[in-house]
């Protein structure tokens, strides 16, 4: 089966399994999302949305953060690791988007990749997300999971935002990642995959592998 008919048939399991495809981060506001996935590095959504509850109630806007001090931001962060660095990041994207955009969030992949602390797992989040355009979020689960699927090859997110926009329907992409962590969640549990639970088994090339290995040892 050709990688593009495979992701066709994968995207249609995943939209059947998963029929709500949200991000798991809560926010309100454009800004609000840019900020969570910063502090999303290497911490858990879950926590995120506790400290953002706070986060959010304190600063309200753009301006609110730009005037921030980031030692009281780094304050409130500090939970999701990496506090000073993301509190700093945090002010100075604020201040940017003050200075160069207006005060708004851009909705390019190119000009968010110009605000500090902001790599292409955010941009393209927020580009999907927020302005709703084709988008490509890989994340741990995207990786893993399409590396299992056989949609991808490399570990390295860039390599494999590249080969899945190849072979993704570009409309419905934004979602596949979306349901691919609520997948990576749910069944394809990282060291411990339920591949006997999982809606994808028949078209997952690890699975098949495994099979074949189960019954060239019984023969």
């Amino acid at each position: 089966m050709r990688k593009k008919e495979r992701a066709a048939k994968i995207t249609q399991k995943l939209e059947e399994t998963y029929p709500d495809a949200i991000c798991q981060l809560e926010y309100e506001r454009p800004h609000e999302l840019l900020i969570s996935v910063r502090l999303a590095a290497q911490c858990t959504d879950a926590r995120v949305n506790i400290v953002t509850k706070d986060l959010f109630a304190k600063y309200k806007s753009i301006e609110d953060f730009a005037e921030a001090a980031p030692d009281e931001v780094e304050t409130i962060v500090r939970p999701c690791g990496l506090g000073k660095t993301k509190a700093r990041d945090i002010v100075n994207m604020s201040k940017m988007l003050l200075s160069d955009f207006g005060g708004k969030v851009p909705d390019t992949i190119e000009q968010l990749l110009l605000l500090p602390g902001v790599g292409r797992k955010t941009a393209n989040l927020v580009v999907g997300d927020v302005y709703h355009k084709p988008a490509v979020v890989c994340d741990t689960h995207c990786i893993r999971i399409t590396n299992l699927l056989g949609l991808s090859t490399s570990k390295n997110p860039n390599i494999v935002e590249k080969e899945l926009r190849e072979i993704l329907d570009p409309v419905k992409s934004n979602d596949f990642c979306h349901r691919l962590v609520l997948h990576g969640r749910a069944v394809c549990i990282a060291r411990r995959p339920q591949c006997n639970e999982c809606s994808l088994r028949e078209l997952c090339e690890f699975y098949e592998t495994g099979q074949k290995k189960k019954e060239k040892e019984k023969t």
